[in-house]
């Protein structure tokens, strides 16, 4: 049997993850605005919780929309 290579993670685990990198908040969005999974981004538990909280609070603060105008 053949181990298989564990996926890394598309965030480098000592980046900071802020409701303000709009850029980075993007792409962890459908083009719909809903949130993508954890099994689609590979991201680990910890940094999945971070985007959703940030992505949270960017939609709270109006930086972020709820539901984009035309999806892109």
């Amino acid at each position: 049997m053949s181990k298989s290579k564990r996926k890394l993670s598309p965030i480098s685990l000592d980046r900071a993850i802020d409701y303000k990198d709009l850029a980075l908040l993007r792409s962890f969005t459908t083009s719909y605005g809903k949130i993508l999974a954890r099994r689609v981004t590979r991201l680990t538990r910890k940094q999945q919780n971070l985007v959703k909280r940030a992505i949270k609070q960017a939609r709270i603060l109006g930086i972020f929309p709820f539901v984009p105008r035309k999806p892109i």
